[in-house]
């Protein structure tokens, strides 16, 4: 059963007649919204063209999974692409955030359409013992992806509050679905998964603005901790995360979808505040994520990984400190 590392904090959301609203922790930007502006953004990135990518940028999926099960035996960690991982810790595989199709929507063919192929196609995944979700948006919780993974009856599946729903609805197991609060916990044998509060929102319909959870993560074993960002602001959250459930071995952050900033930065970080976060989090690695699979803003698709890594640089961070993974690329932990 989840249990909390400390009471939860329950300010962080607003009940109305029918149900619950949540809302943001303090100390974060706050949205300015425009509907000319968000209806010009939106029509503006159907006429963007997918950029060229490096020829060494995606590894080839048999390369990818060759690897993989090669180094099967040690806790390694496999970008797919997006927010999107496999992590291995202890002999059980974790999968983050799962969208692995070719458009993030909920109409087929229609929507974001991804610009380079997933790291691993859904059939040749492994087989996966826990995923972890952070919100309810289509490029983190895909619906074709999340109905089709193998062993479906066997997973563990962690999520935010009120969105275990969907996953029973795919034909996930009710007792293996684990919703968690805000500083809530849910362990498995040695391993241990903690939400933790973030700058974010969901929606994943019309008339379902906020009204299920969004969180970041923390999973850990008794070797290893990671720093799971999911979607999010920057705020002054960090550094108590920091202090409170830091240092971190790896932290995985977001690092694209910034621009336009006044539009953007409330609900995800630039290059630059990404590794502030990975300072505040006292993360001994920081991962990118979240970048060279989607057009989701306005800001050239293949320029965060570089404003990341020049933060890093100015940071006086270590290059092996800084991890910038081709699609499909496995590396231990």
């Amino acid at each position: 059963m989840p249990h909390s590392h400390k009471p939860a904090k329950k300010a962080h959301y607003m009940k109305f007649p029918r149900y619950r609203r949540f809302k943001n922790p303090p100390g974060g930007i706050k949205r300015k919204f425009s509907l000319y502006r968000r209806l010009f953004f939106f029509m503006r990135r159907l006429f963007y063209l997918p950029p060229t990518l490096p020829e060494s940028f995606v590894v080839p999926s048999q390369e990818a999974l060759l690897t993989y099960y090669h180094l099967e035996e040690e806790n390694t960690i496999t970008w797919l692409g997006h927010s999107t991982f496999l992590i291995k810790l202890n002999g059980k595989t974790i999968l983050t955030d799962p969208f692995l199709t070719s458009h993030a929507s909920p109409i087929p063919g229609v929507g974001p359409k991804r610009f380079s192929p997933p790291g691993l196609p859904i059939a040749d995944l492994p087989r996966i013992d826990m995923l972890v979700v952070s919100h309810d948006h289509y490029d983190h919780c895909d619906a074709r992806t999340i109905a089709h993974l193998p062993n479906k009856s066997d997973i563990q599946v962690v999520v935010p509050l009120r969105l275990g729903k969907l996953f029973r609805k795919y034909g996930y197991k009710k007792k293996q679905i684990h919703e968690l609060d805000w500083y809530e916990t849910w362990s498995h044998e040695d391993i241990t998964i903690r939400a933790l509060p973030a700058y974010h929102y969901s929606k994943r319909h019309l008339f379902t603005h906020n009204t299920s959870l969004w969180a970041a993560f923390s999973i850990h074993n008794h070797q290893k901790k990671l720093y799971f960002s999911g979607d999010t602001g920057y705020g002054t959250l960090f550094p108590e995360l920091g202090d409170n459930f830091g240092p971190f071995d790896y932290a995985l952050l977001s690092i694209g979808s910034y621009e336009p900033p006044d539009f953007m930065l409330a609900g995800h970080l630039s290059p630059e505040q990404a590794v502030q976060v990975g300072i505040d989090l006292r993360a001994k690695t920081l991962v990118a994520m979240h970048w060279g699979t989607l057009i989701l803003s306005d800001e050239p698709p293949l320029e965060p990984p570089l404003r990341f890594y020049h933060a890093a640089q100015m940071a006086q961070i270590p290059y092996h400190g800084i991890w910038i993974l081709n699609i499909g690329e496995t590396r231990k932990l």
